[in-house]
């Protein structure tokens, strides 16, 4: 579990393939005394497991499945790359941001990114797949940073990103056309899941039996 506030902006160093796997190497300014091996990092908001650290270069290692490596934009990195990093949430910390699980929904593309007053707005693609559980003023995680829909249109959405979420994340090297992991709220999905469970249950009693019922 995680929060979406991002403690550190590493940058790939290297990736290697093994058959259909991968292992990602991290350059990171994480205190590599605090990290334990096994331990779960969202990396651009995709949960990850430190397979091994490389004090030397101050480094971390990641096994990454196939699956991780085509379903988020961890596959396309280059070398040099920057990525979003955050520790898993533990008990008693702040909740400062929302409810992140690392399990990335979709990849998008940045639209468009132009200034206004002292914040960033970023458009992004919607993907379809996406737009029944996302909603204006509702959270959103984009490479695992955990920002607020300002806008919702059918094919897209914007978020407004402060100064220093923009100076200590990727975001500052992003560009139109850059691909970003999306992660939709929690919470949102549960609903939908609930809702869509009600259209029919076991005996076949339909949402609109219940409603003139009096039941809805």
């Amino acid at each position: 579990m995680f929060t979406g506030l991002i403690e550190s902006a590493g940058r790939l160093l290297r990736r290697q393939t093994s058959g259909s796997a991968g292992k990602l190497t991290i350059k990171t300014d994480l205190p590599m005394e605090q990290i334990k091996l096994g331990e779960s990092i969202a990396v651009n908001g995709a949960c990850l497991t430190v397979e091994n650290v490389v004090p030397t270069e101050n480094a971390m290692v990641f096994h990454t499945l196939r699956e991780t490596l085509e379903r988020t934009n961890l596959g396309g990195l280059e070398s040099g790359a920057m990525v979003n990093l955050e520790r898993a949430l533990q008990p008693g910390d702040r909740l400062g941001g929302h409810f992140v699980l690392g399990h990335v929904d979709a990849v998008a593309e940045i639209t468009e990114i132009q200034k206004k007053n002292d914040d960033i707005v970023v458009q992004i693609s919607l993907p379809q797949s996406l737009n029944r559980l996302m909603i204006e003023k509702g959270s959103i995680a984009v490479d695992g940073i955990s920002l607020t829909v300002a806008e919702l249109r059918s094919a897209s959405f914007t978020v407004h990103v402060i100064p220093h979420t923009w100076e200590h994340t990727n975001l500052f090297s992003a560009a139109a056309g850059t691909r970003v992991n999306l992660e939709a709220d929690m919470l949102g999905k549960y609903v939908l899941r609930a809702v869509d469970g009600l259209t029919k249950d076991e005996h076949g009693l339909k949402m609109q039996d219940l409603a003139e019922s009096g039941f809805l």
